[in-house]
C-alpha cells in the first residue's frame, strides 16, 4: 500500500501515489457514503470511470450500486496454457486469420442465433429477469463475440517455455442494458426518497433487501455468467482455430476471472456487498490475471487475500490517457515500431487505434510492483500476436 488518506468519513487505501484527480475525487465521494464499510481501496491501475474509479474496491452495507459494477457487467479474462513451447511466425498469421474469420470483433455479432445450451443457466425463471429476459434473443447472436475497445484476443510466450491463449472480454449488450436499465431506476428512485446523496456522484444505489435490489443483483449474476460463457465459447473457437495451423496440441483448463461485478462476501468478520469495478478477486491462493497493454506483458498471479484491499488486485494496466487524448498526442509510426522491434503481429494501422496502443496505458511492471503485498507473480506472458476488438 503507497499511502492512506484520513480526511473523508472513511480512510482511502490507494496503492499508488499518482492517481488523476478526477478518481481521487470519485474515491472521496466513496468513502463519504453513509453506508460505506471500513475503507475505500484504490488499486494501481486506477482511473477515473463513470460514479467510482476503474481500479477501485468498496464494501457496502445494505445496499448496490450499479455504477459501482459499471456497464459491462462480469467483464473479466480467460488464459490457457498450451503444451506448444513456440510457434512460428507463419503459423501466427494463419491463426490470426482463423480466429477472425470465426468471432466476430467489435460491434458485429453472429449472422445467425448460437445454441441455447450454450447460454447460462438462471437460478430463477427468465420471465422473472425482465432486462435478461428482454435482450434473450438479441444475446443468442452476441455470445462468442469479442466486443471493441480494450477487449483482445492475444497468443503468448510465457517465461514457462509454453504458449498461451488470452482472452478479455465482457457480457455485450446484455450487461450494458442490464447496468442502464437498473442505473436510472436506482436514480429515480433515490430522487423519490429524497436522498443526501448528490446526483452528480453518479452513484445512486438500491437496497439489497428491495424488489429492485434483488432483482438487479439476479441480472446482474446472470451476466456474469453470460461473459464467463461468451469468454469459454471464443476461446473453444480459439483452441480448434489453433489445432486447423499446427498439431498435435493439448490444452490445460482454462484459468478465468471477472473483474466488474459486486458479490456478498465476509471481510472483517462482517458481511458486506463487495463492488470490484475493474478489480480482480485475489484471495488466498487464487490463481487470477492481470492483463498489460498491447505490446507489453501479462501475468499470470497468486491472491495473498490481503484483507486491506478486501481480498482484491489490479484488473491490468490502467490508462494513462483518454481515447480521444490518446489518438491526438501519440505517435503513430512510434508505436508500429515499438511492437514491430518486439516481433508483435498487431492491429495498429491508423491514428483511430492508437487508442488502445501501449503508449496510452500505464507501465504494467509498475502496476504489478505496486501490489506485490496483493498478489505473486506465476507467469510472465509476452504477447506474440494482438486481436483488438
Amino acid at each position: 500500500m503507497k499511502q492512506v488518506i484520513t480526511t473523508e468519513k472513511k480512510p482511502i487505501k490507494l496503492w499508488l501515489d499518482d492517481i488523476e484527480a478526477g478518481a481521487f475525487e470519485q474515491a472521496r465521494n466513496l468513502a463519504n457514503l453513509p453506508f460505506i464499510f471500513r475503507h475505500v481501496a484504490v488499486m494501481p491501475d486506477a482511473h477515473l470511470g463513470y460514479g467510482m474509479p476503474i481500479g477501485g474496491v468498496m464494501a457496502t452495507n445494505e445496499v448496490v450500486i450499479p455504477n459501482a459494477v459499471g456497464v459491462d457487467i462480469g467483464c473479466g479474462m480467460c488464459a490457457v496454457r498450451t503444451s506448444l513451447g513456440s510457434i512460428p511466425t507463419g503459423k501466427l498469421e494463419a491463426l490470426l486469420a482463423r480466429i477472425k474469420s470465426v468471432i466476430p470483433l467489435g460491434f458485429k455479432h453472429h449472422l445467425r442465433k448460437q445454441n441455447p445450451s450454450l447460454m447460462p443457466k438462471s437460478e430463477l425463471p427468465l420471465a422473472q429477469l425482465p432486462m435478461v429476459s428482454r435482450e434473450y434473443q438479441s444475446a443468442l447472436t452476441q455470445l462468442g463475440t469479442l466486443g471493441g475497445g480494450n477487449h483482445f484476443i492475444e497468443i503468448q510466450q510465457g517465461n514457462d517455455g509454453r504458449i498461451w491463449l488470452m482472452i478479455h472480454s465482457g457480457s455485450r449488450n446484455l450487461g450494458f442494458k442490464v447496468a442502464n436499465y437498473y442505473n436510472h431506476l436506482a436514480i429515480d428512485l433515490n430522487r423519490k426518497a429524497g436522498s443526501a446523496i448528490p446526483s452528480k456522484w453518479q452513484l445512486a444505489f438500491l437496497p439489497i433487501d428491495s424488489d429492485a435490489g434483488r432483482t438487479y443483483l439476479q441480472e446482474m449474476r446472470y451476466c456474469v455468467e453470460f461473459a464467463y460463457a461468451n469468454r469459454l465459447v471464443m476461446m473453444e473457437r480459439v483452441k480448434e482455430a489453433l489445432l486447423s495451423v499446427v498439431q498435435p496440441v493439448f490444452f490445460e483448463p482454462m484459468i478465468n476471472i471477472a473483474h466488474n461485478y459486486a458479490a456478498m462476501e465476509e471481510h472483517f468478520g462482517e458481511r458486506v456487498m463487495v463492488h470490484r469495478k475493474g478489480a480482480t478477486s485475489a484471495r488466498d491462493g487464487e490463481v487470477g490475471i492481470i492483463p498489460g497493454s498491447q505490446g507489453a506483458p501479462s501475468y499470470i498471479v497468486r491472491g495473498l487475500g490481503n484483507p486491506e484491499s478486501f481480498a482484491s488486485c489490479s484488473h491490468g494496466a490502467g490508462r494513462k490517457m483518454g481515447r480521444k487524448q490518446a489518438q491526438r498526442q501519440l505517435s503513430l509510426a512510434e508505436e508500429q515500431e515499438r511492437l514491430e522491434r518486439q516481433g508483435i503481429l498487431h492491429g495498429i494501422r491508423s491514428a483511430r487505434d492508437l487508442d488502445e496502443a501501449a503508449g496510452a496505458y500505464k507501465d504494467i511492471d509498475k502496476v504489478i510492483d505496486a501490489q506485490l503485498d496483493l498478489v505473486e507473480v506465476l507467469v510472465e506472458l509476452r504477447p506474440l500476436a494482438v486481436i483488438k476488438g
